[in-house]
């Protein structure tokens, strides 16, 4: 354990600072090239460039490569590869519109390298009842575990600051319930995912400076799902990610099949006069979680993005309770 200290502080540090100052600079690129799209919840003609995957995923593969000086871990190999995998996936879908399939797809595709690396085991640990073995069940997971965890930081980001507020919460979580189970190696693997949610955080916020765009998003959807396989706690790292999962769940369910957002006609949430979010009565609106949130009156982007913080900051306490059950097992 002591021997991961020093790893774990130089690749937190990396991982932070390179996304800090690499931000900026891409700002002004993508803003010399017209890379940008309106700002649909404020007042004025706000345009924000996007995106900002390529600062994310700079920072994510240097903390790594850090990582794999010290450790030697295949595990943080297959992270690096399904981590930019979705981020190349997402790059395409931020330069041009594609159909509803093609994320889930290739995202599925992204997670070969976990398979053919081997750095999974084939049962799922569940609180107090331990390892339950699912062989051939558990391959079949791993592909759709990484889409899901893609496109599920994907389907949150409508708010400025929401995707990476949320991300520096559940993952930190995450990295948390690892500690807590003794998995200290994929624990300090880990910690670099919350470091650059919290540095990309800054630009992010309200008022959004940059969005991360699909790029951005599939990469911290992608490296939460794969740090959750290799770290075999996929069901506290669900529980960790529970108001994003049921974000998913609402819109899927009310559409009825695998759309594009962007290809989605009825509106969820407009605005009052005073540019306060409110729910729509609109019935072929798909239901979401910010939809919920408004049902009990308009509020500020900001109180909504407080209250799914508060949502993921919940679900995180449970998650670590969930760890705390699962080592009465181990």
């Amino acid at each position: 354990m002591i021997e991961l200290i020093i790893p774990a502080i130089i690749s937190c540090i990396t991982a932070f600072f390179i996304v800090f100052f690499m931000t900026p600079p891409l700002i002004k690129f993508l803003e010399k090239r017209n890379f940008a799209v309106k700002d649909m919840n404020k007042k004025e003609d706000v345009m924000v460039v996007r995106p900002g995957g390529p600062a994310l995923i700079a920072g994510i593969i240097v903390s790594e490569l850090v990582l794999y000086a010290f450790l030697q871990l295949n595990e943080i190999l297959v992270i690096i590869i399904t981590t930019s995998a979705a981020f190349v996936i997402g790059y395409v879908d931020d330069r041009k519109v594609m159909g509803g399939w093609f994320k889930p797809v290739t995202l599925a595709v992204a997670a070969i390298p976990i398979i053919a690396f081997g750095t999974y085991d084939t049962g799922l640990s569940f609180p107090l009842f331990g390892m339950v073995q699912i062989p051939v069940l558990y391959i079949a997971l791993i592909f759709f575990m990484i889409p899901i965890t893609g496109n599920t930081i994907n389907s949150i980001d409508v708010l400025n600051g929401v995707a990476s507020g949320f991300m520096v919460i559940a993952s930190f979580s995450l990295s948390i319930c690892l500690f807590i189970v003794q998995n200290y190696e994929i624990a300090i693997v880990s910690l670099p995912l919350g470091f650059v949610s919290l540095a990309f955080y800054k630009y992010h916020k309200i008022p959004s400076k940059i969005f991360p765009g699909d790029s951005g998003a599939l990469t911290l959807g992608a490296m939460y799902g794969a740090i959750a396989i290799v770290g075999g706690v996929e069901i506290i790292a669900a529980v960790a990610l529970l108001p994003a999962v049921i974000n998913s769940f609402l819109f899927l369910s009310s559409v009825k099949k695998i759309v594009e957002h962007r290809q989605v006609k009825g509106t969820p949430v407009d605005h009052t006069d005073d540019f306060r979010l409110r729910a729509t009565n609109d019935k072929s609106a798909p239901v979401t979680l910010v939809r919920l949130i408004l049902a009990g009156g308009p509020l500020s982007e900001k109180q909504v993005g407080f209250a799914i913080f508060k949502l993921a900051i919940f679900s995180g306490i449970l998650a670590i309770i969930t760890a705390f059950m699962m080592g009465v097992t181990f």
